[in-house]
């Protein structure tokens, strides 16, 4: 770990965004963690959170197995990409899919807070993901544009000085429209790719701003529009 370039948490690193950052942040000699259900033999540390734990245990587990793995050193970003996606509305699957949403993006995110308040450096990144659709009413997918509108406050909270991460440290979320994973691509085939964001995009991002380059204004929320191939950042006014 001496020798990395730096270090890394990346939260939902066994999903397809998280993957991807796994191995992008390796080809270029970071050290990576990943936390998820499911090991990524890439990764240099692998924290697996059970599915029957709550929030407390889970909280607990990542904090002391990332605390052992640092063994004093700190983290210089942690990257939270962990979710899903779940419809419905009043009528139809709200309150089990809801559950479903508070749990992939609320609880992630949380423990993802608390373990840069711990382990972060000054001057560290903290990433979260919410969603451009949480930004509008979303009757079709309640629980989740529920779900990533508490990401976003979350986030807003945390950009403020007394929100409790450490010095000049710097919280952002990513609201993107369309990831182009291959889960997307199976589900919705007939769609225009030209408008989903590349996940090699979104890494990239990530380690730019790991590396304190064009990093937005700590709280922000940074949409990603992806037109014609092309992905734009825009911060929400």
């Amino acid at each position: 770990m001496s020798q990395a370039t730096g270090r890394v948490i990346v939260y939902g690193g066994r999903g397809a965004l998280g993957a991807k950052c796994v191995t992008h942040f390796k080809s270029k000699n970071w050290w990576v963690g990943s936390i998820d259900l499911n090991e990524n033999p890439d990764a240099d540390l692998n924290i697996l959170v059970g599915r029957d734990e709550n929030l407390d245990q889970q909280e607990s587990k990542v904090l002391s197995s990332v605390s052992e793995a640092l063994n004093g050193s700190k983290l210089d970003a942690v990257i939270c990409v962990a979710g899903g996606w779940a419809g419905g509305n009043a009528k139809t699957d709200l309150i089990k899919n809801s559950d479903l949403m508070w749990r992939q993006s609320v609880w992630s995110s949380l423990i993802s807070s608390s373990l840069a308040a711990e382990h972060l450096r000054d001057g560290g990144l903290l990433s979260l993901t919410g969603a451009k659709a949480a930004l509008d009413a979303t009757p079709g997918m309640i629980g989740y544009g529920m779900a990533k509108s508490a990401v976003h406050h979350l986030t807003k909270s945390l950009g403020e000085k007394s929100g409790g991460l450490p010095n000049d440290s710097v919280v952002v979320a990513i609201l993107p429209v369309t990831l182009d994973t291959p889960m997307n691509r199976k589900w919705m085939p007939q769609s225009d790719f030209s408008t989903w964001t590349p996940l090699e995009f979104v890494a990239e991002l990530f380690l730019k701003w790991s590396s304190g380059q064009e990093r937005p204004t700590s709280g922000s929320l940074v949409q990603l529009i992806t037109k014609n191939f092309n992905t734009d950042v825009v911060p929400v006014v």
